[in-house]
């Protein structure tokens, strides 16, 4: 397969299209221009001979992904987009406000998803194919230029898919989206969410990585988990949690926990005893997310039961923070991402 120009980094072009005879600099001018400055052309890139272009040319690709539907939310600043590659499979990736302004990006690994968590549209879907890097990236610049007004300083992997089934490709895509020749966004503002492949986690752990890892527990009562998370059947709640400490000691970080909360299913204050045996002291921040589920089989917890379940989380001692799951109109919600075009205005054909 002919590599994609947006998939490489700088430091293993020269290698991937000899002809062109790069120097490590000219490398880094060319990465700069298809990922930082999102251009096709290479056309004026200093120092780049007319055959060294041509090469790259011959020996790489630039298409893009194809913007197939915009939507933005009537009830705050979240916009939906949906893309298809080049080989017609189509998946959605969401802008997310943030303060001072800017905005940070939930982008997409998969097309689907294999896990089938039970109040997961995605997981609903079923698993086509994991994304390639270039297609990863790409949701971020898209995103990016179509939106000048701020800037693009976060990218969370928490749409469509289970990143750590798709793993060499999401650590290749944040490399790049890291990478000083690239959108540069900061190591601390990648975030990564996984519903527990505790092998992967394990490697990525001795990798050092230094991107957040957030484990999306959802419930620490091993059958409650497995009925919620059929993944969650394979590998052990204190043997992820386990791993989790050991991420959290070699960054010198907190443990990340994102816990989708649903009425009348996990907003027991057993769950937070439970959770505050196994995290055994150390520094934590839960994040609460409200369940979005379509069918009506999973119900956001009312007023009464979530103030209960936050104010065990506080008896215990274990940080928290309730994140806003936005664009609830437009599907654009966590675990509403399901490649159709539902809601909200249609800004772009």
């Amino acid at each position: 397969m002919i590599p994609h120009l947006r998939g490489l980094l700088p430091e293993e072009l020269p290698a991937r299209v000899p002809e062109a005879g790069l120097s490590p600099t000219l490398a880094r001018r060319v990465a700069n221009r298809v990922l930082a400055q999102y251009r096709d052309e290479l056309d004026g890139v200093s120092g780049l001979s007319k055959r060294a272009a041509e090469a790259l040319r011959a020996g790489t690709r630039v298409d893009r992904l194809a913007l197939a539907d915009r939507r933005a939310s009537a009830v705050d600043p979240f916009v939906k987009y949906l893309f298809r590659a080049p080989d017609g499979r189509s998946f959605e990736t969401v802008r997310i406000p943030l303060e001072k302004p800017r905005f940070s990006v939930c982008v997409s690994s998969q097309v689907g998803c294999a896990l089938e968590c039970a109040f997961c549209e995605t997981g609903r879907l079923g698993f086509t194919r994991n994304l390639e890097p270039w297609e990863i990236v790409d949701q971020v610049l898209a995103v990016r230029a179509d939106s000048p007004e701020r800037p693009v300083t976060g990218v969370v992997f928490q749409g469509q898919g289970e990143p750590f089934q798709n793993y060499d490709n999401v650590l290749k895509a944040a490399a790049l989206l890291r990478h000083p020749c690239g959108p540069r966004i900061g190591a601390d503002r990648i975030t990564i969410s996984t519903v527990g492949l505790l092998p992967q986690i394990e490697r990525y752990v001795d990798e050092g990585h230094p991107y957040r890892l957030i484990l999306s527990l959802t419930s620490a009562l091993p059958d409650k988990r497995a009925e919620l998370l059929p993944v969650a059947r394979r590998w052990p709640v204190p043997d992820l949690i386990a791993a989790m400490k050991r991420l959290a000691q070699r960054q010198r970080n907190l443990i990340n926990i994102a816990w989708v909360l649903m009425g009348g299913v996990n907003d027991d204050p057993a769950e937070v005893r439970e959770l505050a045996r196994l995290l055994g002291g150390f520094p934590v921040r839960v994040s609460v997310i409200d369940v979005n589920d379509p069918t009506g089989l999973y119900r956001r917890a009312t007023d009464a039961e979530r103030s209960r379940f936050l104010s065990a989380l506080a008896e215990h001692r274990l940080g928290f923070v309730r994140r806003y799951s936005g664009g609830p109109d437009i599907h654009a919600a966590c675990g509403m991402l399901a490649s159709t075009a539902r809601g909200g205005a249609t800004l772009r054909p």
